[in-house]
């Protein structure tokens, strides 16, 4: 175990000691299978690690919370949240990329979002948590970035998104503090990551399944220039039952049970959100990114997603490339940028990777009973795969691996 990870592990058992609370970090467990592994085909060509740490120098960690059952008391439990952390360059190089945000529907929040459309600059790390802890998470991101050698400038605005995840946890109770965000940046690595009920997706629901954080990845060849990795993360947290899609197959349309939020107020009025980081090596412009950010909506929807009224769904993507022009403070500078006409295999990409980031989340989530005795349950996978296979959708010859 190297030095950093005994200190991460340290400051773990010491957050336990003290709040009971348990907490994982982002590492990859081969025993949750994905939806490739279940047979389920997506197009396109995925990076070795199908996950948006495929993009170099991307970095990932989590900080889960799960404590207490029974009954809501507030302020006590029972705790179902955490944070997640998307760090562009990694923990050790803090300095800005260009990026671009896009808007599904605006019910919800990212902060920063104002300074990356006036500067086309991503100056901090990502975090994503539940709604009511996006100040306490804002505020840590500073906090820490201070004992990491600074901001961007001499202050800093922290791009930090939500989800709500309060039919399972005590969402009014505050439970995320300024150590479980340091715990998911300190904790941040490459790799092989964790999805399904973990970090800032450990209380989510995806069509009414258990959801979460889901990632994946797609190569790109773009003519004539070079080969590239569009690798994406999803905080899953939207749609009802009924609209579920896998495959091109409407499979919510047959699984009507345990459908918690139909079952109390019909099949409409969405409460949910989606969070959509996209990470690219590509070098792309800002107003490039902006448009890749806004193809993420395409790939919910080939999940069945409708941006419903309720819903929160923003994207945001970044381009690793281009480092000195993205971080100048002074002198001329020279950008590289794919040229227009040559966009659409990246735009194609990010769909398609957003679109088995959700399946991702929704096969690895497992079975969770929250405040008040509310669950949510896991998509069962041999029904599914039973479903695909008699609309000849399912790939047979899998082996298993990430």
């Amino acid at each position: 175990m190297s030095t950093h990870e005994t200190r991460f592990f340290a400051r773990a058992l010491v957050l336990v000691a003290l709040t009971g609370v348990i907490l994982s970090m982002g590492t990859a467990s081969a025993a949750e299978p994905r939806a490739r592994d279940l047979g389920i085909p997506f197009p396109g060509t995925p990076g070795p690690l199908n996950a948006i740490t495929d993009v170099a120098g991307v970095e990932v960690g989590y900080t889960t919370l799960i404590a207490g059952d029974g009954k809501l008391v507030v302020g006590k439990g029972p705790v179902r949240t955490g944070v997640t952390a998307v760090l562009p360059r990694g923990r050790k190089d803090l300095s800005g990329v260009f990026g671009g945000y896009a808007v599904g529907n605006g019910n919800g929040e990212m902060t920063g979002t104002i300074w990356i459309e006036e500067s086309g600059i991503v100056g901090t790390p990502i975090l994503i948590t539940n709604t009511h802890s996006v100040g306490v998470v804002r505020d840590s991101v500073i906090a820490w970035m201070l004992q990491h050698g600074g901001t961007e400038q001499l202050w800093g605005l922290p791009v930090v998104a939500e989800t709500w995840d309060g039919y399972l946890n005590d969402l009014n109770g505050f439970h995320v503090q300024r150590d479980h965000v340091f715990a998911a940046l300190d904790g941040a690595r490459g790799g092989a990551i964790a999805e399904g009920n973990i970090g800032g997706g450990t209380g989510m629901h995806t069509f009414e399944f258990k959801g979460g954080t889901g990632t994946s990845s797609r190569r790109v060849r773009v003519h004539g220039i070079a080969d590239y990795t569009v690798g994406v993360l999803v905080q899953s947290n939207f749609g009802r039952r009924s609209q579920l899609q896998v495959a091109g197959i409407p499979i919510g349309r047959d699984w009507p049970e345990d459908a918690p939020f139909t079952k109390e107020s019909g099949p409409v009025n969405e409460l949910g959100s989606i969070i959509v980081v996209v990470a690219t090596d590509a070098p792309l412009l800002p107003t490039q990114l902006k448009r890749i950010a806004r193809r993420a909506a395409m790939g919910i929807a080939r999940t069945g997603g409708t941006a419903g009224n309720g819903s929160g769904d923003i994207f945001l993507a970044f381009s690793t490339a281009n480092s000195a022009a993205a971080t100048a403070t002074e002198s001329l500078q020279q950008a590289a940028f794919v040229p227009n006409d040559r966009l659409d295999g990246l735009f194609e990409a990010t769909v398609l990777a957003t679109e088995e980031a959700i399946v991702n989340a929704l096969v690895a989530a497992r079975t969770m009973t929250g405040i008040d005795g509310n669950r949510l349950v896991a998509i069962d996978h041999a029904r599914l795969q039973e479903m695909l296979r008699r609309h000849d959708r399912l790939v047979t010859d899998r082996k298993p691996g990430r």
